[in-house]
């Protein structure tokens, strides 16, 4: 059904409008408490062979939606109750931003892709830290993605970040530092060592010093050279870093000005996710994102290293249920292979 009204339908619409009507949408279910929990307690992983633990916090299941969807942690519990395990919120700049001019989103339809150039659009880490705040009618992991505001030149960048950890860490069940966006300028050659290094150190501080002590990751491009994916993951080491999620857009690719992800991405993203687990082992927890599309995709992470999986363009031709969907198969695919817990098959074909 969803397929049908995606082909005849949604697909004739402007791709970031009908984004912004599914978060309004979404946004209103996280306001109705009775409807909120019914859609949770029939579509979210309930099911102990599902959960996962990593870096001391405990998911109900493996998948989640990656960064770029809510942009404002405005609808999280609308997200976690169509069956997500946990959704990471943002990207979230210390200051409110608009973003590029539009259009900036598309849809390459055949491809089972998207290109974006949105920019970090968001209204900012106190507008974020507002909505963090309110009670949570139901169960759900929400990470926090934080980036560099445009304005700000490289210089200021790690200042920049920590203005936005100060508000957000302690708000977080996990926090992110995206260093690898194409759509801000000149951001990515934060994913230098050499600049990477003080700023991750500085943010570290901060989630450290909140009364839980905020899990700290870093998100990397696929565009890296391997040499520097070694790099980034020994830094990540070195500085007791919780996490390595890999992996971010790519800009090798020939269609309009951007960051593109989906089906493309699914080999490169499955590349740097074997490298980083032949580099670091268990020492770090991975979460793979990149051209995740269905439970083969996901397992095929779990079983190449990845404790936590994440999606995004895969929901958007996968329909309202996709994630859902996918824990259901995951469990079946968990009891065949005779586990007791997806756990068991982190790394097993590392």
């Amino acid at each position: 059904m969803y397929r049908l009204v995606f082909s005849q339908v949604l697909r004739r619409f402007d791709a970031e409008a009908v984004h912004r009507l599914t978060v309004s949408a979404l946004a209103l279910l996280a306001r109705l408490p009775l409807l909120k929990r019914l859609l949770h307690r029939a579509f979210a992983p309930h099911d102990p062979a599902l959960r996962v633990s990593a870096f001391g916090v405990h998911f109900p299941g493996p998948l989640g939606l990656a960064a770029g969807f809510d942009k404002d942690a405005a609808c999280a519990e609308g997200i976690a109750a169509l069956g997500f395990g946990h959704v990471e919120v943002g990207t979230i700049t210390a200051h409110g931003q608009p973003g590029n001019p539009r259009p900036r989103l598309f849809r390459l339809v055949r491809e089972r892709a998207v290109i974006n150039r949105m920019g970090f659009n968001n209204d900012g880490a106190h507008a974020a830290a507002r909505r963090l705040r309110r009670p949570r009618g139901i169960p759900v992991v929400i990470g926090v993605n934080i980036g560099k505001t445009k304005v700000v030149p490289e210089s200021e960048a790690t200042a920049d970040y920590v203005a936005s950890a100060r508000k957000l860490a302690p708000l977080a069940d996990y926090l992110v530092v995206n260093v690898s966006s194409p759509n801000t300028p000149g951001l990515r050659n934060l994913q230098a060592v050499s600049l990477l290094r003080p700023l991750l150190t500085a943010v570290k501080q901060v989630a450290d010093a909140t009364p839980r002590r905020t899990p700290l990751l870093v998100k990397i491009a696929p565009d890296l050279a391997d040499e520097d994916v070694d790099a980034v993951a020994e830094l990540a080491l070195e500085l007791g870093l919780d996490g390595i999620i890999a992996t971010n857009t790519t800009i090798r690719h020939g269609g309009e000005t951007g960051g593109l992800s989906g089906r493309p991405l699914k080999e490169r993203s499955l590349e740097v996710l074997r490298r980083l687990r032949a580099k670091v082992g268990d020492r770090l927890t991975l979460v793979s994102a990149g051209g995740v599309e269905d439970v083969d995709d996901v397992w095929e992470r779990i079983l190449a290293g990845a404790t936590l999986v994440q999606g995004y363009t895969g929901w958007i031709y996968g329909g309202p249920l996709w994630a859902a969907r996918i824990h259901r198969q995951l469990l079946r695919r968990v009891h065949r292979h005779g586990l007791k817990s997806v756990t068991e098959a982190v790394g097993r074909t590392a």
